[in-house]
């Protein structure tokens, strides 16, 4: 392997301080799930752009899923998963489960990876502080999912203590409600919704695709930037199909609520958040 000079290390250094200067006190939420999540060298890159980017002052919340290890798990316990136009039908032995994989496993794991990066991070789930608050959701021609969850509310408080005391927030996006019943909520609406009440400078999803294509088949038609208001149009045209359509959904949102700049990335990228943040080049696709 070619090895840099350091006149070339310290080039790549200067290109980054005008990014850092941005981002400096700003909050960035990242959703994480995926490939990034499941290869363990992804894994190791992501966790080292977040600790990365808290070093150098950007306030880093990072919000997870975890919908295989859910899945194994409710296999393991003989539990059978059964979806409703694409979302997950939640019954009460299940949401036990999702809240146990979730709040206790990925998430715990999640933390200790980042503190042996050397980052600080606390486990939270959206039960703490009654962080997350939601109701029942059903689908769009009133099919009940069990305990599926519609955000109602968010408290940004357990954030941003953790913040302010120099710790990056890890959140499972677990839910409740006055009565107490535990809801699963979808992670990339968590996200976009945790992004505007905190008022973000960017929230980045990662997935496993390159971004929005206008072939699906084909990276390189990859469309780097989305006006918001372009996004009906792209839906009626089928650009916007498929398990796309509910991440995009979220990205308008989060723009229309007031997050500065919304992008979804490819997760399979080693340190494509610091491709996106820290440098010109950026990946995936924005919507602004």
């Amino acid at each position: 392997m070619e090895k840099i000079s350091n006149q070339d290390k310290s080039q790549v250094l200067i290109d980054a301080l005008p990014y850092i200067q941005k981002y400096a006190n700003k909050i960035l939420v990242i959703k994480y799930g995926g490939n990034a999540m499941t290869n363990k060298e992804l894994k190791d890159a992501v966790m080292n752009d977040i600790v990365l980017l808290s070093l150098v002052g950007i306030k880093v919340v990072l919000v997870h899923g975890g919908g295989p290890e859910i899945s194994d798990m409710l296999k393991r316990l003989n539990i059978e998963s059964r979806f409703i136009n694409g979302l997950r039908y939640t019954d009460e032995a299940t949401v036990d489960v999702v809240k146990m994989v979730l709040a206790g496993k990925v998430n715990k794991e999640l933390v200790q990876l980042l503190a042996q990066h050397k980052g600080s991070a606390v486990g939270l789930c959206g039960i703490d502080g009654e962080m997350i608050m939601a109701e029942k959701k059903t689908t769009d021609d009133g099919q009940d999912l069990g305990f599926v969850g519609e955000i109602t509310k968010i408290n940004t408080k357990p954030i941003t203590d953790a913040l302010a005391n120099g710790m990056i927030p890890v959140i499972a996006t677990v839910a409740t409600d006055e009565q107490g019943n535990t809801y699963n909520v979808n992670a990339d609406t968590a996200a976009a919704r945790i992004a505007a009440e905190l008022g973000a400078e960017n929230l980045i999803l990662m997935t496993d695709i390159a971004g929005l294509l206008w072939d699906k088949d084909n990276p390189a038609t990859l469309i780097p930037e989305v006006n918001v208001s372009e996004v009906p149009f792209m839906k009626r045209r089928g650009i916007i199909s498929g398990g796309m359509i509910p991440k995009i959904d979220c990205c308008v949102e989060a723009v229309r609520r007031g997050v500065k700049k919304t992008v979804i990335i490819d997760g399979r990228v080693p340190h494509s958040i610091l491709i996106e943040i820290l440098s010109n080049e950026g990946v995936g696709t924005q919507f602004t």
